[in-house]
This record gives C-alpha cells, structure tokens and sequence, in this order.
C-alpha cells in the first residue's frame, strides 16, 4: 500500500512539474496566433477566436523591412557566437579541469577563478570595453565569444573537475604502464568515460552563451554582432508594442535550445552506455 502511495505522489509531483514548464509555454504560443482584439479582450478567453499563423511567416522571411530580416540575423548571430564560445571553453576547459583533478595543490588557482566569476559582469564592463576597443573587435563576434569565454570557461572547469574525480584513476595508471603519454590517456581513456559530463557541460555553457543579454547589449552596436536577447529587447522598445509578435519570437527562439538539449541527451545517454559496458 505504501508503495503505491508513493508511486502516486510521484506521478502527481511529476504531472505538476510538467504544468508549471507547459503552461506558460502554451499561453504564450496562445497569444503568438491571436488576434490584437483577442489579446485586448475583457473578459480574457483562454482560445483565441481568429487563429493568426501571419506573426511566424514575417518572422521566418529575410524581406526588407520586416521582423523577420531582424530576427533570422539575430538568430544567426546567437548561434554563431554561442556555439563558438562553447567550443573554446570546453576546449581549455578539459585540459584546465585535467589538471586540477589529478595534480594536487592547484586548488587555489581554481578558487580564484570561481571567485571571480562571482563577482557582478558590471565590474568588468569598462576594462573589457576597453580591451575590445584595442582590438577592434567591439560590434564582433569574436569579441563577444572571447567576453563569454571569460564567462563560461571558470563553469565549465568545475564542471569537468568534479567529474574527473570521481574517475577511476587506476585506469589511467594502467594505460601509463602500457606505454601512453599523459595527452593519449586523456584522449583515449579518460575522455570516453567521461562523456556523459562533456555533454552536460556543452548544454549548459551554450545556454550560458545563448541567454546571455548584458554584454551583448554594451558591446554591440547594430545588427552586424547583435544577438537574438538584445534584438528581443527592441521589440519592446516601440510606442505600439505587438504582444502577439513578441510571443511568436519567444516561441521560435525556444526551438534551438530544445534541439540542442535532445541532441546532448542522446549523446550523455551514448556516453553512459559505453561508459557502462567496458571492462
């Protein structure tokens, strides 16, 4: 009896989870197809009376003068950018996190990285003005993924080093008496069982990067680097502010962290069962 009681609960909690994520996902796919008068309607009905699928054909066409023409650049921006950014920091990351985790004593460069990340982005906003502004590379998208390489690398470096010890380490220790250089092992023995982690890590940096708003907004100045949180912003900023549109915005700009989670979860899956399956 108990059992099923908490079998019970256990769905019901799940089921209240799955609403609190759906439903406001749903109301504002709701508004994105209805009309100005529906959204303006008192008493507020929950179904819009015209269905309105106009909002997402502006969005999706590159035409002059259009939503869309902002919005697809935006978008390519952000995925540009997030993904470089992500690329590089899982790059130094893994060696950075290599290390923390199997030479002792280098514990203290780590803390200080965290302790920085910890400290509010607008303290850093004028020296890194400054150092783009040297480098030419304000208004950039390789300025932006070094300013959120800054940001993701001190995470995505924890991430990595907690996994890393929880590896075996005699593993490693063996595959040295075989005759493997340090960088071999890493390639071929730890970073196999380590994948699971590398996907997780990869997730969450590139969310980091994709939401990111603040440096985008200060170090960007057109359209050419401005990033899909910045572009969303200026959809707001008109006298007569289209909800509807600004929601089918939302929804379209949900879509790639949604493919980009499904696609790192069958991968943390693969990494898992490899992982499981070798002796």
């Amino acid at each position: 009896m108990k059992q099923k009681i908490r079998l019970v609960l256990r769905y019901v909690a799940a089921l209240i989870l799955a609403v609190s994520i759906l439903a406001p996902l749903l109301w504002m796919f709701l508004m994105s197809v209805s009309s100005a008068e529906d959204l303006t309607r008192i008493p507020l009905e929950w179904l819009p009376r015209h269905w309105d699928f106009s909002r997402y054909t502006r969005l999706l066409t590159l035409q002059a003068g259009t939503p869309g023409a902002l919005f697809l650049h935006a978008l390519g921006n952000s995925v540009l950018v997030a993904c470089g950014a992500t690329l590089v920091s899982l790059l130094l990351a893994i060696p950075a996190a290599y290390s923390f985790s199997r030479y002792p004593g280098r514990d203290g460069w780590l803390f200080g990285s965290l302790a920085i990340y910890m400290v509010p982005p607008v303290a850093f906003v004028l020296p890194l003005y400054f150092i783009l502004q040297q480098l030419t590379l304000l208004n950039t998208h390789l300025g932006l993924i070094l300013v959120y390489c800054s940001m993701i690398l001190p995470f995505l470096t924890w991430m990595l080093k907690n996994q890393f010890d929880a590896l075996p380490v005699d593993i490693e220790q063996a595959s040295r008496l075989d005759g493997l250089r340090y960088w071999q092992v890493l390639l071929r023995i730890t970073l196999p069982l380590a994948k699971p982690a590398l996907g997780a890590s990869a997730m969450f940096g590139w969310l980091l990067a994709w939401d990111e708003f603040f440096y985008a907004l200060l170090f960007t100045n057109n359209i050419d680097a401005q990033t899909l949180p910045v572009t969303i912003a200026g959809f707001t900023a008109g006298r007569a502010t289209d909800d509807g549109l600004i929601a089918a915005v939302g929804i379209l700009a949900a879509i790639p962290p949604l493919f980009i989670a499904l696609w790192l979860q069958k991968t943390m899956v693969s990494g898992l069962t490899a992982g499981g399956s070798k002796g």
